[in-house]
């Protein structure tokens, strides 16, 4: 099996969880399953970003007291490990910019970059946006505002630690121009491009002094200042697989095969995170991928707006599938889209209870109708008919058809194909008309149109595992299977998880019951 290693970004805890976040949760959630349903070595990580000017300042803006810091995230903490609970993620590791290991390799990562001479102080004049967390020069807010959230910076005035990025300018557009695929979507990387292109890159403040601010990594070779919180977060994607103190489980995981996040964080990732790597002579991750954001009422979700959805209540109201369904399939990776709760409803109404719920309760009383329940035995002398085949190759094709999508991201390309076999299904059943050829006592032909119908909703199953987990889990027990979904390869779809001719089919409750627009 080769390796897959697949990241989200740290979570910033000053306060709770949102259905941004759930987004790229749900997205690399969907990648891995999918990944070791293919058959790979799957290393998911996310976590937790716990230092920093915000989390100090919220910390006593929630009523504790200042240095109890810790104290504070450790209360927050938790509701993210709940949520992604609650949306059935399956990460392997959980890291925290807290953790005694992490703290000790962002140290050794400073020190290593100090002796090597890339480190360096000098006084800083510019400004700092501290909602972003994010220093800009006197050309990138001429109005005094922030470019990414639009809020009013300070000025600073200020002694810091700077590392010395602008060596690696050109090294970083050559790289990118070399490795098309590095940054993705494409029209992410021209961004990049245009701003490396476009303007002379300064070197990296790295530091803030304790006077200012003392929650952070203390600075190894300069107790007076701790480390600024971008370069902290950015080497948990290395310290949390075991660099520097871990070396062989590091280089049994690195480099990334994909890191996920949203596209406000971009220029950290794709400029700042392959230039330490670079410092450090390590490896770059094969893809940097940002996604678009959810946007309500034509405005981005923030905090600060008060205008964010909370995806537990979402997951109350419609369920965890239908949510993870909606965000997977309702917009395409990288772009941008309106959340509304009556597209949510539209989409559950037509692809989950009218498409996928109204062909397994049709199949499944069907076969309790005409076969008590039993999976017909096809006869041995029948033919199928130019429908049958064509559904076989169809549905047999269908793993191969998500091999090309999937690993691409493309959850959009992927669910549609499998909606698509769904679609045939339903039509499959108003042409092949069961009720008339059990009315003509066409028993054979009926038989093969059921196990047909069933076969569909089998590999279905199979195939929405790594999207919707519990929904497949429950049409595998309708349907009376009894290996375990969850453990069938794409390899294996055609060798394991067989219909037994004469096996019972459970037919239970609606997947998803209609919902009545008020």
């Amino acid at each position: 099996m080769s390796k897959f290693y697949i990241t989200t970004p740290l979570y910033y805890v000053n306060s709770k969880p949102h259905i941004g976040h759930s987004y790229t949760q749900v997205v690399c959630d969907a990648a891995a399953r999918f990944m070791r349903q293919a058959g790979h070595d799957v290393f998911f990580m996310t976590g937790t970003d716990e230092h920093g000017e915000k989390i100090e300042k919220t910390t006593i803006e929630r009523g504790f007291k200042p240095g109890e810091e810790k104290k504070f995230v450790d209360e927050i903490v938790p509701s993210f490990i709940k949520l992604w609970d609650t949306l059935n993620i399956k990460y392997d590791y959980f890291i925290r910019t807290t953790d005694d290991y992490h703290v000790e390799a962002v140290q050794s990562i400073l020190a290593k970059l100090h002796k090597d001479g890339l480190i360096y102080k000098k006084e800083y004049k510019g400004w700092f946006c501290t909602p972003c967390e994010t220093f800009w020069s006197e050309s990138q807010v001429p109005d005094g505002v922030c470019p990414d959230c639009h809020r009013p910076v300070e000025k600073l005035d200020e002694i810091n630690y700077f590392f010395k990025i602008s060596l690696y300018q050109k090294w970083l557009v050559d790289y990118i121009n070399a490795n098309p695929g590095f940054i993705r979507p494409d029209f992410r990387r021209n961004e990049v491009l245009g701003f490396l292109n476009n303007e002379e890159l300064q070197d990296l403040c790295i530091s803030r002094p304790k006077t200012r601010m003392s929650w952070g990594i203390e600075i190894p070779f300069d107790k007076d200042f701790v480390t600024y919180v971008w370069f902290d977060a950015l080497t948990n994607y290395i310290s949390g697989i075991g660099y520097p103190h871990d070396m062989e489980r590091f280089k049994s995981l690195w480099p990334a095969d994909c890191q996920v996040m949203a596209k406000d964080i971009l220029r950290h990732h794709a400029v700042y995170w392959p230039i330490i790597l670079k410092a450090l002579d390590i490896e770059m991750p094969k893809v940097i991928f940002a996604h678009g954001w959810w946007v309500f009422k034509g405005e981005k979700m923030s905090k600060s707006k008060g205008n964010v959805v909370d995806p537990v209540e979402l997951t109350t109201k419609y369920g965890v599938d239908a949510v993870r369904y909606f965000l997977l399939r309702e917009v395409a990776l990288g772009m941008d889209s309106a959340f509304s709760e009556d597209a949510l409803v539209s989409r559950y109404n037509s692809d989950l209870a009218n498409d996928l719920g109204n062909l397994l309760s049709r199949t499944l009383t069907m076969v309790e109708k005409y076969f008590g329940s039993q999976v017909p035995r096809l006869a041995f002398s029948y033919q199928p008919s130019a429908s049958s085949k064509k559904i076989k190759k169809i549905t047999e094709e269908l793993p191969d058809e998500l091999q090309k999508t999937i690993p691409e991201l493309d959850f959009v390309g992927g669910l549609s194909k499998i909606w698509e076999i769904i679609g045939i299904a339903n039509k499959y059943i108003e042409d092949s008309k069961p009720w008339t050829l059990a009315k003509e006592n066409k028993t054979d032909e009926l038989a093969s149109v059921m196990r047909d119908l069933l076969e569909v909703l089998r590999m279905s199953a199979i195939m929405l595992y790594p999207f919707m987990p519990a929904t497949a889990k429950n049409i595998w027990e309708q349907l009376g299977m009894k290996d375990d979904i969850a453990s069938i390869k794409l390899s294996e779809v055609t060798s394991r998880g067989q219909f037994v001719d004469g096996a019972k089919v459970n037919k239970a409750n609606p997947l998803f019951p209609r919902i009545e627009k008020s």
